[in-house]
């Protein structure tokens, strides 16, 4: 592993770990779980009960990583982390599309102002399919080099 490789996965995993600790505090303390976290989508954190999980998650492949001394396994963690967690979104807006149970109302999305009705569920739906098309084509990039 080259030096700025190195560099990158320590600053991931120290701020995995933080997230993760803030996340506990945000999620117990604050009995805030479902806060919204758009700024650490890079992480597949979402609200701040993703943070309290993934946050340790990141913060082991880190470790892992740096043992190991292998970025390829890195990047390829990432990628079938991003496989698997864009899969479970495209499911959850699937269901959300056909669901009677309203928990997430259109005018709140992100996408609302580009789709103005429900259809905004099926528009997350396929943007989750499409992440997942490309996780799916890096991992096995990856798991080909790494292999």
């Amino acid at each position: 592993m080259l030096g700025w490789q190195k560099i990158i996965v320590i600053i991931w995993g120290l701020f995995s770990l933080a997230l993760s600790l803030k996340g506990f505090y945000e999620s117990s303390a604050k009995k805030n779980v479902y806060g919204l976290t758009p700024h650490l989508f890079p992480f597949g954190i979402f609200v701040w009960g993703d943070a309290v999980i993934f946050g340790i998650f990141w913060t082991l492949v880190s470790v892992a990583v740096l043992i190991l001394k292998d970025w390829i396994l890195f990047l390829l963690i990432i990628s079938v982390f991003w496989v698997v967690r864009s899969f479970g979104e495209a499911i959850y807006w699937l269901n959300q599309q056909f669901s009677t149970i309203n928990r997430n109302p259109p005018e709140k999305l992100m996408f609302y102002k580009l789709f103005k009705n429900d259809s905004v569920w099926f528009i997350y739906q396929i943007f989750w399919q499409s992440i997942t098309v490309v996780s799916l084509i890096f991992t096995i990039y990856f798991a080909k080099i790494w292999f």
